[in-house]
Parts: structure tokens; sequence; C-alpha cells
């Protein structure tokens, strides 16, 4: 029998053994990747005329929608600059194909504001896995009313209104979504899904939100680099949580700015709950909502290093849901569990910088009301300023409200290193309800806090909205043909 003593067997080290092994399944590795790139096809989009020649598995299109029909996983579809005036929609059989923009602003996906019955959408990916949309603008495809269906610009679609995730894999890089008129509803959309991640995108206009993740109790995605702006709500995330991340993003002349929140009856299952590890979601005909004992827990949606400013714009378009939200705020946690939310800048949103409160939902009650507390929040080392100018009664940098319906169980969130220039409510919140503590309890503010929320929702209902400037031109990929295989015309 060979010896093993010092992890050796007839001279072949463990450490060298595990190097060759990982050099073999590198190269493996690579040959796969190779040999899927020389197999992939290339579907160039253009509305000019295709060149004489061109490199074999190049292949060129007049319509977006012919180029994603002749796509399988693996295939680029590249869209060369022009206004294309069409709704592409990718399905299951076109899980894993990348749609690329040759110039994120001179790629556009025109929706031209169409009063169609049922409204519209720019690019729906239906129940695809892991598709690739990257560097170019859809704008102006809108619903046919403000309340209505669609009017979503991109929407990776998992099976809205089924409470069950229906795909995986959403990514998005270098996108701008943006509506001129009243009526575009999301701008990024992504619900019923799992595993995603966005980067450098950008939405305005949208009188719902810039953008959207929802139904995804445990979401496993990152938003980075983001811009909202000029939306009813920046950011809104409805029964969303377990590994969310948002970060290094700008909010900034929303009605309101970031808004993760539970919703019932929409986007099942609610609530939402960033506490990390296997959720319970709450289910119908069940009173089991997550219920918290310390402030001491790991919590995995995070909302950090953003920027959250001005969010005070009662011209951006809205629909009946929106304008009853709470505005002026840049943070509202509305019926939110076990949510981090560390190391942003907060700044001139008139009423709160940071709104968080106990939500029945439906409001006022019915017999199907769910209440919703906010529990287990942690609010640590935030920068506020100039927040809470309106005068309201409880405005200021934070308020805090919970406790008054349902089990009275709005406990456990805290406050931690956070730099104040305004009141808070309660008053000293990092004493009592300071991070420093296992426990805290209820909110101390009252029903008037309640008040104080309905006269927010009564003043956005004043509002004049109308439509909102288009943007100027956004950062482009560097190398929009970094990754392509065969190199067509378009790369050159």
């Amino acid at each position: 029998m060979a010896s093993t003593r010092g992890g050796r067997v007839r001279g072949f080290s463990v450490r060298s053994g595990r190097a060759a092994l990982l050099a073999l399944a590198t190269a493996a590795a690579f040959v796969v990747i190779a040999s899927a790139a020389s197999a992939a096809r290339v579907n160039v989009v253009s509305q000019g005329a295709a060149p004489s020649e061109l490199p074999p598995k190049v292949f060129y299109f007049k319509t977006i929608q012919a180029a994603v029909n002749s796509s399988k996983s693996g295939d680029y579809v590249l869209i060369a600059p022009g206004v294309y005036d069409e709704e592409v929609k990718v399905t299951h059989e076109h899980s894993g194909i990348f749609i690329r923009g040759m110039d994120r602003n001179a790629v556009i996906i025109d929706g031209q504001h169409k009063p169609l019955p049922g409204g519209s959408n720019g690019i729906e990916v239906f129940k695809a896995n892991n598709v690739w949309i990257e560097n170019l603008t859809v704008r102006n495809f809108d619903r046919a009313t403000p309340e209505g269906p669609n009017g979503n610009e991109i929407w990776w679609n998992g099976g809205g209104d089924t409470g069950k995730i229906g795909a995986h894999g959403w990514y998005g890089r270098y996108l701008t979504a943006y509506d001129t008129g009243l009526n575009g509803g999301y701008g990024i959309f992504t619900g019923n899904e799992i595993t995603g991640e966005w980067d450098q995108i950008y939405a305005s206009g949208f009188n719902d939100s810039g953008m959207y993740i929802g139904a995804c109790p445990e979401c496993k995605a990152v938003v980075n680099h983001a811009t909202m702006e000029n939306n009813a709500l920046g950011y809104s995330g409805s029964n969303a949580g377990g590994e969310l991340i948002i970060e290094n993003s700008k909010f900034k002349n929303n009605s309101a700015g970031i808004a993760p929140n539970s919703e019932n009856p929409g986007d099942a299952p609610p609530p939402q709950n960033g506490a990390c590890g296997p959720k319970r979601p709450y289910k119908q005909g069940h009173k089991q909502l997550p219920k918290f004992t310390s402030t001491e827990i790991e919590r995995c949606t995070i909302i950090r290093n953003n920027i959250v400013e001005e969010n005070n714009n009662l011209a951006a378009p809205d629909n009946p849901s929106t304008e009853k939200s709470p505005w002026g705020a840049g943070i509202e946690l509305p019926g939110d569990y076990a949510d981090l939310v560390e190391s942003n800048t907060i700044k001139n949103n008139v009423n709160n910088g940071v709104l968080a409160f106990e939500y029945p939902n439906p409001f006022p009650p019915t017999n199907k009301t769910i209440f919703f507390q906010v529990a287990a929040n942690k609010v640590a080392g935030n920068t506020f300023s100039g927040n809470g100018t309106s005068g309201g009664k409880f405005a200021g940098d934070v308020l805090l409200a919970g406790g008054l319906f349902g089990e009275q169980a709005s406990t456990n969130n805290c406050f931690s290193g956070n730099t104040f220039t305004a009141a808070t409510y309660p008053a000293e919140i990092e004493k009592t309800w300071g991070c420093q503590n296992k426990t805290t309890p209820n909110p101390n503010v009252g029903f008037a806090a309640v008040e104080y929320l309905i006269e927010l929702q009564e003043a956005s209902k004043t509002r004049t909205p109308v439509g909102q400037a288009a943007p100027p031109a956004q950062p482009t990929m560097a190398n929009p043909c970094e990754g392509v295989p065969h190199k067509p015309p378009v790369c050159a």
C-alpha cells in the first residue's frame, strides 16, 4: 500500500493534484465555451441592406422579432442603430439568448404612444430563462388607461399574477426606458422570477415605477448603478425579498424614491421579507406573518450606498394606486420586514427621509385586509440633510409608525450611526430604538401618525401630472461586440 503521510501518494501531492485537476477542468470548460461560441448564430437586425458577403453563422433581419424567432440558447441578436416600431416577445424556446444594441442611445424601440385597447409592451421576456438585454432604449409603450394592463418598456415576465416563480435568470445592462406621456406603466420590470442583475439602467416618466421587482420571496438579485427620476415611484418592490441588493444608484425627483413593500392581493405571495434563510410566505387562509424576537438578525434585502434626493415631484405621472401613496419621501417601508437601509445619502425630501409604517392592505380595512406590520428593519449609517421642510406634523428625517393594528407587533426596528439634521419620530430614535438594544418596542407616535399619512395621501391626489421630458443621452457600452462570435460586419 502506498504511504499517504504528509498528504502524498507516491510523490503526488494533494496540492499539486488539485492544481492539475483545476487546470484540466478549466481547459475542459474553455473547450465547451469555445465550442458553444463557434456553434452560436449572430442574428443582425438592420434597417439597411445586408452585405453581399457574410461570415458563416451570421444572418441579417429587418425586424428584431424575426431575429429573436431565429435564435436559440447562446445566440446573439445584434441591433444596428435605428428607430424600430415593433413590440418584441421572447418566449421559452429562446431562453439563453443575448439581445444587444450597438449603441444605447441610437438603438430605439419606439411604442409611439399608440392607443391600443390592451396596452402595449416594448420587450417582454415571457417565462424564458437567462435572457440578456443590453445597450438600447425603449420608449413610449403605454397602457390604454392610467390603470390598465401592460405599458411596460422592458419586462422579464415569469408569470404575472400566478403567485409562482416561472423563470430564472434576468440580466440587463446599459438600458434606457422612458415615457413622455401619462400612461407609461413601468420602465424596467421583473416579476415572478429569481436570479438576476441590472447594471447601468435608467428610467423616467412612469406612472407606477421606474424599475420594479416583484413576487419573489427569494429574489437572488442585484441592482447596481441605476438612475431613476421623474416617476411616481423610483423603485417599487412588492413582496420581493431574501437576497436582494439595491446599491450605488440614484433616485431623484420622483414623487417618492424607493418603496419596497408588502402587497395584498397583487404579486403574491406576500409579505415583503428581507431576512436571510428559508421563508414561510404568507398564504391566504393562514395568519402566520413573520415574527422577529430580536434586532440581532441577518438581513439579506439591502438598500445601500444610494443617493436619494428631492423626491417631491407632484407633476410626475400617476395612476389610481400611486396617487394614493405618500409623497415627498426618500425611502418608504410600507409593511416591510427585516430590510437593511445603510450608508445612503438621503436629502431634500420635503416630508420624510425615511418613512416606515404599518400597512393594512387593502385600506381602509375590509374582511380581506392583511395587517402587515413594519418590523425588524435596520436603518444604519445613513446621512440625512434637508428633509422634512414641508412643515407637516411628522415631517423630518425619520417617521417610524406602527403597532396600532393587527397583532401590535411592529417591533425590533432599529436605528444606529445615522447623521440627522431634522426631527425623528419617535424622538431620540437611536436610544430606545437603537441597534445596541437586543429588542425594541412598538413606536409610540400613536394614531396621529396615521392621520399624517392620510394627509400625505390626500395631498398626493391634488397633483397635476404632466408628461416628463425625454432624458439626455446615457453612457453606452464601450465595446458592444465584446464576446460576440464570428464578428459580423456591424462589428468592423
